[in-house]
């Protein structure tokens, strides 16, 4: 892309009649320059002088087309992020709304389970929502007794778009946490369940599925529902879902106020690419496409960099805790502890909790994995300050 670029930026150059002039680039942003001449300040014995205090704003060398910092420019000409990446979801605008509460799905003493629909972008995304039900079930100290209610929103992990269904994966989760004051609000994402449809979410990498979660939480809050206090948002995501999760926290650092993972995926990308899809038995086809579409890993390094939310946690700003089985044989234990220890480096508030002997879906230790979930919400969502 650098070359094609260099390129671009030449032509233009020449076509207006503007010569002597050398490219430098910076990351994603590269500069038109003037370069020196045989009578400029930089020839001879001067040049090593301007490239010791290039750094200082004075005009590039040659040598220093790459990387180099602070250099005085001509012209400027800014390179966008790349479509598919994380830094182009940090310039979008979300516009989540038409939250419509649909037909009751079931209902019980203490909650009721809603089909709802939401706009994300032009796409109309399919859920559920468990809307408790009144004081009775609060503790006595609740400050959500009766509500309004503090919002949750799960995120799911991967099942075949094919055989899925609304409001399916985390059933358990979504009973448990409606049970103790909070609305539950699950998205099925595009191209699940009864959502629309994209056709390249595959190649995009899924990012779709993140703006379809943080569209989740823009359209409760403008929904005005009465029972739901949209300012107070945590967020739980398993496996694929939490790193849609991470990639939330990172593209808007305050939307929610904190977040919960269940042995996350690697919040490296490539792990995930290598392990399900160039790896994987199913999507080897599918890889073929990224790879002609974005080159390999190894070969355009850059990009994978900018789809790996790793690389991004100094955006962070909330709380995280993060629950992992030693034998879960679907995602290593591995990805946890390396996204809990860049957390920690980036200096991010992370608890990392492991379970001997757990899968992937905790079995024994599900009670104490979720009385810790329920704790940490009730602190850090439950009892903020912005709900009361």
């Amino acid at each position: 892309m650098k070359q094609s670029l260099f390129f671009s930026i030449i032509g233009i150059i020449i076509a207006g009649g503007i010569v002597g002039f050398m490219l430098a680039c910076r990351g994603n942003t590269c500069f038109a320059q003037e370069a020196p001449t045989a009578s400029s300040p930089l020839a001879g014995d001067e040049a090593l002088g301007a490239r010791e205090g290039a750094s200082e704003g004075g005009p590039l060398l040659p040598e220093e087309i790459e990387d180099t910092a602070g250099a005085r420019v001509g012209a400027t000409v800014i390179v966008p992020p790349h479509p598919v990446s994380l830094p182009a979801l940090f310039e979008k605008q979300f516009d989540g709304r038409d939250l419509e509460m649909g037909r009751v799905l079931a209902e019980n003493p203490v909650y009721t389970r809603y089909f709802i629909t939401y706009k994300s972008g032009p796409l109309t995304i399919s859920g559920i929502m468990n809307v408790p039900k009144g004081a009775e079930y609060g503790s006595p100290e609740s400050l959500d007794r009766g509500g309004p209610f503090p919002l949750l929103i799960l995120n799911h992990g991967y099942i075949d778009p094919a055989i899925y269904t609304n409001g399916r994966g985390l059933k358990r989760e979504q009973d448990y946490l409606a049970r103790r004051g909070y609305v539950v609000m699950h998205p099925d994402y595009r191209n699940h369940a009864e959502s629309d449809d994209d056709p390249r979410y595959e190649l995009d990498l899924r990012l779709g599925y993140v703006e379809d979660v943080i569209n989740a939480v823009y359209a409760a809050r403008a929904s005005g529902l009465p029972f739901l206090d949209a300012s107070r948002v945590g967020m739980l995501g398993h496996s694929m879902g939490g790193g849609i999760t991470l990639n939330v926290l990172a593209v808007q650092p305050d939307l929610v106020e904190a977040a919960v993972l269940f042995a996350s995926v690697s919040s490296d990308y490539r792990d995930n690419f290598e392990k399900w899809t160039r790896g994987g038995e199913t999507g080897r086809g599918r890889a073929a496409r990224i790879i002609e579409a974005y080159g390999a890993p190894e070969d355009n390094p850059e990009f994978w960099r900018e789809v790996s939310v790793r690389n991004f946690f100094d955006r962070m700003s909330v709380p995280i805790m993060n629950h992992h089985g030693t034998a879960d044989e679907s995602v290593p234990l591995a990805w946890s502890q390396a996204t809990h220890d860049a957390l920690l480096s980036a200096g991010k508030d992370s608890q990392l909790f492991v379970y001997d002997g757990e899968p992937h879906e905790f079995i024994n230790a599900w009670p104490q994995v979720m009385q810790r979930t329920v704790e940490f919400f009730d602190k850090q969502v439950k009892d903020s300050k912005k709900g009361i």
